[in-house]
């Protein structure tokens, strides 16, 4: 089934997605409430007016927040590789910038404002936004990206595969979002055949192993100097559930997340072991 590429989300309670890994560029407006978006750089926080471009393949996680009594309602328009491709097959790129895969956000804009107050009608349809009209609505808003800021060409008019990363820089940023071994393989530009043999030759240790022990050791930081809670930390730490983090917390450390006054005596940690350096 085929995600649709205009689309509404209203979220009445917290929610929090898993990894954000795009296929394709997204461009969303938050209608009320708040979305934040954290990256292996900075975290950002969008506001009801607020607009955002989220490039593709940009590793990161995602939530939608109510606020003030309000829902969070957000508008999301996606663009398809061949729609961009197509498009851009008769369109010159305007942008002079070099390439850069770091979100844009966008304040209140009169043609912005005008593209999602003419989208709002559509979702009281009980089917999807017809073809032709999702089409057109989506060169629209690309047409309105590239008048309001030309670098927007950077995001929609790049459509290479990643290339080869430094594995040590990228998975020291990146080990706390839960991904399939085969998504970092893609990320860093490699299979997972390749992946696997040069994780294990750089960091003399298998993918997983490593993985939970950075993540371990997050989580434990967070918990006991930064006095969070195990429930508010486990997803910012990597893991699917809470069961499964506190069976790995306790196996590792040998006490519960939730074990109060250890402290630290049990283990000793350097700056390098929260993995925000």
């Amino acid at each position: 089934m085929e995600v649709a590429e205009v689309f509404i989300a209203c979220k009445k309670e917290a929610h929090y997605s898993r990894e954000l890994v795009l296929a394709q560029p997204a461009l969303v407006h938050v209608v009320s409430g708040e979305m934040r978006v954290v990256t292996a750089e900075r975290s950002y926080h969008f506001f009801a007016g607020d607009t955002v471009l989220l490039p593709r393949n940009q590793l990161g996680r995602m939530s939608k927040l109510p606020l003030d009594g309000e829902p969070c309602i957000a508008i999301s328009v996606l663009f398809r590789k061949e729609r961009l491709q197509h498009y851009y097959a008769t369109n010159e790129h305007k942008s002079k910038a070099p390439h850069s895969n770091e979100l844009k956000k966008f304040g209140a804009h009169p043609l912005l404002k005008s593209l999602f107050n003419s989208l709002q009608p559509y979702f009281e349809m009980a089917d999807a936004l017809p073809e032709d009209i999702a089409a057109f609505k989506i060169e629209e808003a690309v047409r309105i990206l590239r008048a309001i800021d030309p670098d927007v060409d950077e995001l929609l008019g790049q459509f290479e595969e990643p290339g080869k990363l430094d594995l040590t820089e990228f998975m020291e940023q990146n080990y706390m979002f839960n991904l399939p071994l085969e998504k970092f393989g893609y990320l860093t530009g490699r299979s997972l055949t390749t992946f696997k043999k040069d994780f294990k030759r750089i960091f003399k240790n298998t993918p997983g192993r490593w993985l939970t022990q950075k993540r371990l050791e997050l989580a434990h930081y967070q918990i006991f100097e930064q006095k969070r809670k195990p429930s508010d930390v486990y997803i910012e730490s990597g893991f699917e559930d809470l069961s499964h983090f506190s069976f790995a917390f306790k196996k590792h450390f040998g006490y519960n997340p939730t074990h109060s006054g250890i402290g630290l005596r049990n283990k000793s940690f350097t700056r390098e072991d929260k993995g925000r350096t």
